[in-house]
This record gives structure tokens, sequence and C-alpha cells, in this order.
């Protein structure tokens, strides 16, 4: 499994293909097939009978998109180990 750079929730922006300059958040990686899932690009349409009709974004290669700016990283509470006093 290689190690990806973009991260989930990271807004980045699509290099090539159709809709080349698109820019949105990542929603999901396949860390298997190096692929991800933009916000907004590539919208699949499904229709369910229960349902009705359902709309997802489609995986790219992780090639074709680049890092515009990375989500926050979230505060980790830092802990200490003290010392045993005798």
């Amino acid at each position: 499994m290689a190690k990806l750079t973009i991260k989930k929730g990271d807004t980045v922006q699509v290099i090539a293909g159709a809709n080349k300059g698109h820019k949105g958040a990542v929603l999901d990686l396949d860390h298997t097939r190096l692929r991800v899932r933009v916000q907004g690009y590539g919208l699949q349409t499904k229709y369910d009978q229960q349902e009705g009709k359902i709309e997802r974004e489609r995986f790219i290669d992780y090639s074709n998109v680049k890092l515009v700016s990375a989500a926050k990283a979230t505060a980790k509470k830092k802990t200490t180990k003290k010392a045993a006093s005798k």
C-alpha cells in the first residue's frame, strides 16, 4: 500500500481530464488502487425504486489531482509521563 500525501478533507484541483481546473474537497480515498473521490467531480447517476435518483462522485486517479490546501489537523492531546518519585 502506497503512502498518499493527500488526506480526506483536503482541497485539491483536477489537473487532467474533461473538467480540468475543477476544485473540490476530497471525500474518500482508495489506498489500494491509488484513487480519490473529489466533491462535485464526475457525478454518476443511479436510479433506485425506493430512493429515486442518486448522484455520487466517481473515483479518479491520484495522479490527476494536485493539493491546493491541506485540511486543518486536529489538535492531539499531548500526554507526558511523570517520573515516579521515591
